[in-house]
């Protein structure tokens, strides 16, 4: 925010460093809420029944499981966010880009392709949720106490029940 050089420190009293911190929060708060409803909460499973890695690069964890490299183009992420918001009336592509990411619904690290069927575009206040959750998973596959098979069954419960997620997380840590 600019302010002129002769405000030295207030204005009726009031730092002035407060009150613009106060004002961009307040619209980083009202810009969640001008949009709400407008993407979507979790992957649609018409669009994003979730896939597996059927070309690998190599295999991981001692349960030996398909990995495919992050190779998701520019042209697929946006194909993908506008199928979501034709098919469903969402509106990702009237919001900032830096809110989204094209998300692989079973997780690249889970064994997860690199395919429209495995992707859709998830919110920031979403992925905030379900990247720990992931993270732990994988984690726990890479140690042998958890197998392919419970871990995509638990990221995708997750995913389509974001109030679960915290809930699976603890339980996973606890393994």
């Amino acid at each position: 925010m600019f302010l002129p050089a002769t405000v030295k420190g207030g204005l009726f009293g009031v730092n002035m460093k407060i009150v613009a911190t106060a004002l961009l929060f307040c619209s980083l708060v009202l810009s969640q809420f001008t949009f709400a409803g407008s993407f979507p909460r979790g992957p649609i499973d018409q669009l994003t029944p979730g896939v597996l890695c059927s070309t690998p690069h190599s295999y991981r964890y001692p349960e030996k499981i398909a990995y495919c490299e992050r190779d998701v183009r520019p042209a697929l992420k946006e194909k993908v966010m506008k199928e979501y918001d034709r098919r469903f009336g969402f509106q990702t592509g009237q919001m900032p880009r830096g809110v989204f990411k094209i998300d692989h619904f079973i997780p690249l690290c889970m064994g997860g392709a690199n395919v429209a069927a495995n992707l859709w575009p998830q919110h920031v206040s979403i992925y905030k949720i379900t990247d720990p959750l992931e993270q732990e998973l994988c984690l726990k596959m890479a140690e042998g106490k958890l197998l392919q098979k419970a871990a995509v069954q638990l990221i995708k419960e997750a995913k389509n029940n974001l109030d679960g997620a915290l809930v699976i997380l603890r339980q996973v840590r606890a393994l």
